[in-house]
């Protein structure tokens, strides 16, 4: 397929030609215009959570380089900082922005309005006045302690609530729905929304204390990635990828598998990050294996979306949503594979409790979740604001500052941290020639963290000018390349 063809396809207000044209686009404006308030509004708290959580990890980073920058302000301590950033970015940023592409990508793939909007309201609110108790409550000091779970359970429980309220929406949509065959991305959808308020549930039960409390902490941290944020990020790979290329899905039964092999061993991870701890081996091993195992589900992911990619990959010159998507995709066979690798006691007897983690943990949730984020946003907006992104260039800006930024975070965690591991297990060493050996790195990261940021704000930016209508009117999509295409983006 050729970009102009492309184009012309995913412009939002092309010519239909035919009566069934005519009735396929009025039923996307139908569904479009059903979702239009509720996803701009998960879309719009979720980056003033994504700025907020950047400048705080921003923070936190400087300041293993200036430990005393800021020492003398409470709630900028590494203690508070570092707890708000990463849960303005878990249950700010990424859960709302996720629950906004849900939204949309439901009510397409069930072709219908999406149902009961009102609760989608209600979610927002409760969701993001958790957010807002949670985070004033860790920069005044109050903490439970437990990694991702920090936040007081009153904040929780209000999360939980307004994940309940947006869950209900789905459901009574999917109850509607006006098609006979579920797609991949429904499939991941729907199990996220009966998987996650369970776990999240159980895990601020405040009835575990002690190793047990250490072992529900982890195997959270990592359901959370499982239930909530794999799901999501998978969703849409499945949904963007072959709707820009404009092909189906290569295999029905790779996505099939995938999809079951996940829902099988992912559950089961998380302990294995408390090897050589007072657990029963019997426990470990089993989170080992099952770590391992994801190799299945992964492969059968990674296949499927590069053989679907296969022969269309110049289509990544032009479109943002494709380029920000893929390098999500790849990024999530990377860091799954990593994951399986770090399970292993021979590998965690060097990378545990370094810096080799944090890396992992970003090209996740960064890496993975956010660019397949980021690339939903810019394909969602223009159909629901019915105007395209005005400058095409602070796209471009903000892709090359995000996927070089967690590259370079990324890569300089791995390299440190396996740096710092190999030191700390040297007796002849002292630790703080560890602590030396990792400077360099820490300065890599806080520079990648920064690129990061400056991609932000110029994504901040245009979505603000996309709600307002303002910038550049622009006739095609704001494509990274037209020349080839024999078209030209009139502006006025």
């Amino acid at each position: 397929m050729t970009a102009p063809t492309l184009a012309r396809e995913q412009f939002v207000s092309f010519a239909p030609h035919s009566a069934e044209e005519v009735a396929e686009k009025q039923l996307r404006v139908q569904i479009d215009e059903s979702v239009t308030s509720p996803v701009v509004l998960y879309f719009l708290t979720g980056i003033f959570w994504l700025v907020l959580g950047s400048l705080a990890g921003l923070v936190a980073a400087v300041k293993f380089n200036l430990p005393d920058w800021l020492g003398g302000t409470p709630f900028l301590t590494f203690g508070r900082i570092r707890p708000v950033h990463l849960n303005a970015v878990m249950y700010g940023w990424a859960s709302l922005a996720g629950a906004g592409m849900i939204v949309w990508l439901t009510g397409r793939l069930c072709r219908v309005a999406v149902r009961e909007t009102w609760s989608l309201y209600v979610s927002v609110v409760l969701w993001n006045v958790g957010v807002l108790f949670g985070v004033v409550s860790l920069v005044f000091g109050y903490n439970q302690g437990m990694e991702w779970l920090e936040f007081p359970k009153p904040a929780g429980g209000l999360i939980a609530l307004g994940f309940l309220f947006f869950a209900y929406s789905m459901i009574q949509t999917f109850r509607k729905r006006q098609v006979e065959h579920l797609y991949v991305s429904l499939w991941y959808i729907l199990a996220s929304l009966l998987w996650f308020p369970i776990l999240y549930v159980v895990a601020n039960l405040g009835i575990y204390s002690g190793v047990t409390e250490a072992a529900m902490n982890w195997w959270f941290g990592h359901n959370a990635l499982a239930v909530w944020f794999t799901p999501v990020g998978l969703a849409g790979a499945y949904y963007f990828i072959p709707k820009v290329i404009g092909r189906p899905i290569y295999s029905y039964y790779l996505g099939l598998l995938g999809f079951w092999a996940f829902a099988l061993f992912y559950n089961w991870n998380g302990i294995h990050h408390l090897v050589g701890g007072p657990l029963p081996t019997w426990l470990v091993t089993i989170s080992i294996v099952a770590s391992v195992m994801m190799f299945v589900p992964v492969m059968a992911v990674a296949v499927n979306h590069h053989l679907t990619t296969v022969g269309h990959f110049r289509m990544l010159k032009f479109s943002p949503t494709l380029r920000f998507v893929v390098f999500g995709s790849m990024s999530y066979t990377a860091v799954s594979l990593q994951g399986s690798i770090e399970s292993l006691r021979s590998f965690s007897e060097v990378a545990h409790f370094t810096h080799y983690t944090i890396g992992h943990a970003h090209l996740g949730v960064y890496g993975f979740l956010s660019m397949i984020l980021f690339g939903a946003v810019y394909y969602i907006m223009p159909r629901i604001a019915k105007w395209e992104w005005p400058y095409p260039r602070l796209i471009k800006l903000h892709f090359w500052m995000s996927a070089v930024g967690v590259a370079m975070y990324v890569l300089a965690m791995n390299v440190g941290g396996w740096i710092q591991g190999t030191m700390m297990n040297n007796a002849a060493l002292p630790f703080i020639a560890s602590v030396n050996a990792t400077k360099p790195y820490l300065w890599a990261r806080s520079i990648g963290g920064t690129m990061m940021l400056i991609g932000h704000l110029a994504f901040a930016y245009q979505f603000f000018l996309i709600i307002y209508r303002s910038g550049p009117t622009r006739y095609v999509p704001a494509w990274f390349e037209l020349r080839s295409t024999g078209e030209k983006a009139e502006e006025k």
